[in-house]
């Protein structure tokens, strides 16, 4: 598992999205891309970060930034996702755990005492030559676009 840090080239990647479209991070070339990854589809914390990411959205991609959200759920569960709290933005599929290993969110947790893989919450602010400017690993689901948008005014 690899850990990154700000100042490191992103890594690439190439996976579906919520319609089925391949997506490559190498797509958003240009543009300052904010890469967060979340562990579910529709739980309360994951419908949280995704619905905040989508009221600012407009402010977000009008300032040039895009944003993109990564779980290991399938096409079908980001649709569902997307369809149910109108999320403008694009959602990857990461079903073999690729790209969550590539960014060394895959990790432990515990719940009640039991030990499970699963996705660790974080984001990415990955500049427009494809460089990994911030992390944020301690997300405030209720205010990450607010996170973001702190960061990228230092």
């Amino acid at each position: 598992m690899a850990t990154l840090t700000t100042g490191t080239k992103a890594p690439d990647f190439t996976a579906k999205d919520q319609n089925g479209k391949i997506v490559s991070l190498a797509d958003f070339k240009g543009k300052t891309t904010i890469l967060y990854f979340y562990p579910k589809d529709d739980t309360p914390g994951c419908t949280a970060e995704a619905c905040d990411f989508r009221d600012n959205y407009q402010f977000l991609s009008s300032q040039g930034y895009e944003v993109i959200g990564v779980s290991v759920d399938d096409e079908k569960s980001h649709k569902k996702f997307e369809t149910k709290y109108s999320l403008p933005f694009t959602l990857i599929a990461d079903v073999d755990h690729e790209i969550v290993e590539a960014y060394g969110v895959w990790v432990e947790k515990n719940m009640y005492g039991k030990k499970y893989m699963g996705v660790a919450r974080n984001t990415f602010i990955i500049d427009a030559d494809g460089v990994i400017s911030q992390i944020i690993e301690k997300v405030d689901t209720k205010n990450s676009s607010q996170q973001v948008l702190d960061l990228l005014k230092k």
